[in-house]
């Protein structure tokens, strides 16, 4: 039995058993019949609060096999208790509420119903005052029958909510359990969008520098130098992503002077005359929207430097009322028909993340369109 519920049983019990030893001292039968009857109530009390908690429990359990023992001796101890004395009827107060307890109410019923008779009925020589105790046994019986039913409804209304209970916390840890399974899966696409558009782009950027210089001894000391830059870039990019911090591009830097610095690195290895400009009011951004603007403009940079077969290359960061758009037009051989590849579907998702949207007009080379709000 569920703590809340033991707790005020026993003091009602002990408070009911109590009454019923008193009761049973001070009545007028003869002093070897209290004495014993009050042993017996003594005894009815500690045979409860030993086996009671758990005898509550079988009404659940559809357990009669182990009620009926049980009750025997209630019943029993409470039989010999009225025969020595009637004052020992008391005692029904204790008795009464241990079969609602333990049997099903329906059972229960007729058990009580011929236990609160008995002090009153020719068994006990008190038949000639059953008339006159009728309407108030009748009423105990009754009353006993609503209090039971009215116990038993909350209990199985308690024990309702208890489950509920316990589906609901299964369900959060259930939840929980998802939330996290999708945050990973999240953090692994980030993850793997944030070394396509650092690390892989460095390294083929180094690749093609160092093949570069490779067929051009006299222009090698500046495309090694290029690639050896690259390649301190890159470095600093993987200790970025291992310690979880902004794109290393930006430290120390603004985000316009971060696109800069990456549009003139272009120029310098794609051998393209590269125009960025600024405009509109400067203003501070989220981390997360310049990252998405940063990782942008290198994607983009990439796909000029490996596919376009570009000469001009014009990047504009406009700072909008509402929006920050940054846009990289070149005058390539444009995308054509082929369908998005990985770095920019990347690109796609990480301006949705921040409820930007990224457009690509590819027919006359390539216009890419990021727009996120501010």
């Amino acid at each position: 039995m569920d703590r809340r519920v033991i707790d005020p049983w026993r003091r009602m019990a002990a408070a009911a058993y109590l009454v019923a030893a008193v009761m049973v001292l001070i009545s007028a039968s003869p002093l070897p019949h209290r004495l014993g009857a009050a042993g017996l109530v003594v005894v009815c009390a500690a045979w409860e609060f030993r086996f009671g908690p758990g005898a509550a429990t079988w009404r659940h359990e559809y357990r009669p096999g182990r009620a009926v023992p049980y009750l025997s001796v209630v019943a029993a101890l409470f039989l010999v208790a009225l025969w020595l004395t009637p004052s020992a009827a008391f005692l029904l107060f204790a008795v009464i509420p241990q079969f609602y307890l333990v049997l099903p109410l329906r059972w229960a019923l007729a058990p009580v119903a011929v236990l609160s008779f008995l002090p009153w009925i020719g068994l006990f020589g008190r038949h000639d005052r059953l008339a006159d105790f009728l309407p108030i046994v009748l009423l105990i019986i009754v009353l006993s029958q609503v209090f039971a039913w009215v116990i038993t409804t909350i209990q199985v209304k308690n024990r309702e909510q208890e489950q509920l209970v316990a589906e609901l916390r299964r369900s959060q840890e259930l939840n929980a359990e998802l939330s996290r399974a999708a945050g990973a899966a999240t953090e692994r696409e980030r993850l793997s969008g944030e070394i396509h558009d650092t690390l892989a782009q460095g390294f083929t950027s180094i690749v093609t520098l160092v093949q570069a210089a490779q067929g051009n001894p006299v222009g090698a000391p500046r495309l090694l130098d290029l690639a050896l830059r690259t390649a301190r870039e890159n470095l600093v990019e993987a200790r970025t992503l291992v310690a979880a911090l902004a794109p290393a591009a930006l430290s120390g830097s603004t985000l316009v002077e971060a696109i800069g610095r990456q549009a003139e690195r272009l120029g310098e290895e794609a051998g393209v005359v590269v125009r960025h400009r600024t405009t509109g009011e400067l203003a501070a951004l989220p981390t997360s929207v310049e990252v998405v603007l940063l990782r942008a403009a290198q994607e983009a940079f990439h796909n000029v430097r490996k596919h376009a077969g570009a000469s001009e290359v014009e990047v504009e960061l406009a700072f909008e009322e509402e929006f920050v758009r940054l846009s990289v037009r070149d005058d390539g051989r444009g995308l054509g028909s082929s369908a998005e590849g990985f770095g920019l579907r990347g690109m796609r998702a990480r301006a949705e993340q921040v409820g930007g949207t990224l457009d690509v007009v590819g027919e006359r080379g390539t216009a890419l369109t990021v727009r996120v709000p501010r």
